[in-house]
């Protein structure tokens, strides 16, 4: 379970709003301890560069691969993330994006780029508006599960 506060939800979904058409991510920091607690949300830029990955992409030819449909955080602010987290004595507990005019689900590329040890909140967005939102985490067979989220008022 994901335990987050109402606040530092409705800042993400104003996040991934104000990205719109674009996909917007970043890092939530947390304890984890029988649940994931959240302290402290992390927005970063969408770096997305089709021209640089290309190569792992190489099978999608013809797609259109853009910030509107795929996202990516620069190792440089997941550095600076874990390093605030660690003078907190909290961890890089999961990782969010925005999913413009699609659900909240997992994309096959999500899974295939995703880490074992972090939760996936995916906020869907619809016609600039965030209407849903869900935690996704990597099973033992590298399939997602949706994992639940309890938001906390604050």
């Amino acid at each position: 379970m994901l335990i987050i506060k109402s606040s530092d939800l409705q800042n993400i979904c104003q996040q991934a709003e104000k990205s719109y058409p674009e996909e917007c991510c970043g890092l939530l920091l947390g304890k984890i301890k029988l649940e994931k607690i959240i302290t402290q949300v992390y927005p970063t830029e969408n770096i997305w560069n089709e021209t640089d990955n290309q190569q792992l992409f190489a099978d999608r030819k013809g797609e259109n691969l853009s910030k509107k449909n795929r996202f990516s955080i620069s190792p440089k602010a997941m550095l600076e993330a874990q390093k605030i987290a660690i003078a907190q004595k909290d961890t890089v507990v999961a990782i969010y994006h925005s999913h413009p005019d699609h659900p909240a689900n997992p994309s096959e590329c999500d899974r295939t780029l995703a880490w074992e040890q972090y939760s996936y909140i995916i906020i869907s967005v619809n016609n600039g508006k965030a209407t849903d939102y869900l935690s996704w985490v990597l099973d033992t067979k590298n399939q997602f599960q949706e994992e639940e989220i309890r938001v906390i008022p604050v």
